[in-house]
C-alpha cells in the first residue's frame, strides 16, 4: 500500500479537494498511541477489573486476540505493518472510549450499552459477555475504524482489505477456543443447551462480513455529513439490539 500524506483523522479536504463529512461517531478517543500502548492499556483493565465482570472477560478475550496480532505484525505477516498497526490502534481506541465512558458516568456508545449495564449479572454467563464484547467490537467499532485509518492514512478502503482479512483470519482462528474455553461444564448442561443455541445465533464471521460492508459505504457517502450521522446511529443501535438478545439471562 502506498501512503500519500498524513492526517490527523479528524476531517479536512481528502486528495479531491472537496470537503468530507466529520469522522462518523464522533471525536475518536485518544487514550493508547502504538500497539505496545494498546496492550499495556488492556493488562491494567485485566488487572483491575474483577474476574467475574463481563468487562473483564471480554478484555481477556481481546487482549489475547491483540497479543496475536501484534506477534503477527513483527513476523512481518501483514502486507503492509503500519497499516495494520494504525488499524489495530484506531480500533482498541473505540473500545477503551466505551470503557473510559462507563468509568466517568457517561452513556457509551448504543452497541456497549447492554454489556456495561449488564456486566455483572449473575443469571449471564461468561460465553455471553464475550460474544456480546465481540459483537460491539466487530459490529460497530471495526467499520469505524476503517474509516478512521483511511482518513490518518489518505488511502482507500481497498487498500486495506488484505491486511483486514488477516486480522479477520486472526479472529476466526481464536473463535472455537473462545467458545470452548467459556462453554459450561457437563454439571451445567441445564444452562448449556439454551447457551448452545444462543450462541450458535451469531457469528462473527457474517459479522466481519457486515463491517466490511459497512465501512464501504460510510467511506463512500463521507462527503454527506446527515447521511453518515444517520447511518451511524443505525448502526450502533443495531449492534446493541444484537448485543441485548446475547446477554439474556439463562437462570
Amino acid at each position: 500500500m502506498t501512503t500519500i500524506q498524513q492526517h490527523d483523522g479528524h476531517g479536512g479536504q481528502d486528495r479531491t479537494g472537496e470537503s468530507e463529512a466529520a469522522p462518523a461517531g464522533g471525536a475518536e478517543p485518544a487514550t493508547v498511541t502504538g500497539v505496545a500502548g494498546v496492550l499495556a492499556r488492556m493488562r491494567a483493565l485485566d488487572a483491575a477489573l474483577d474476574a467475574d465482570d463481563g468487562v473483564a472477560v471480554f478484555n481477556r478475550v481481546y487482549l489475547s486476540v491483540t497479543e496475536t496480532v501484534a506477534r503477527r505484525i513483527g513476523d512481518g505477516a501483514f502486507h503492509d505493518p503500519t497499516a495494520a498497526g494504525e488499524l489495530d490502534i484506531r480500533f482498541a481506541r473505540r473500545y477503551f472510549g466505551a470503557v473510559d465512558a462507563a468509568a466517568a458516568g457517561l452513556r457509551p456508545p448504543a452497541c456497549w450499552r447492554p454489556l456495561f449495564q449488564l456486566r455483572r449479572h449473575p443469571g449471564i454467563r461468561p460465553l455471553q459477555f464475550a460474544l456480546a464484547g465481540i459483537n460491539a467490537h466487530i459490529g460497530h467499532d471495526l467499520t469505524l475504524a476503517v474509516v478512521d485509518t483511511c482518513r490518518a492514512l489518505d488511502c482507500e478502503p481497498p487498500s486495506l482489505e488484505g491486511d483486514f482479512d488477516r486480522v479477520g483470519d486472526v479472529l476466526t482462528g481464536l473463535e472455537e477456543r473462545i467458545r470452548e474455553s467459556l462453554m459450561p461444564g457437563p454439571d451445567v448442561l441445564d444452562i448449556a443447551d439454551p447457551l448452545t443455541h444462543l450462541a450458535g445465533s451469531w457469528s462473527l464471521e457474517r459479522a466481519r462480513d457486515g463491517a466490511w460492508a459497512a465501512a464501504r459505504m460510510l467511506w463512500g457517502v463521507r462527503r454527506l455529513p446527515e447521511v453518515v450521522e444517520e447511518f451511524t446511529e443505525r448502526l450502533d443501535a443495531g449492534v446493541g439490539l444484537v448485543g441485548r438478545c446475547l446477554l439474556t439471562p439463562l437462570n
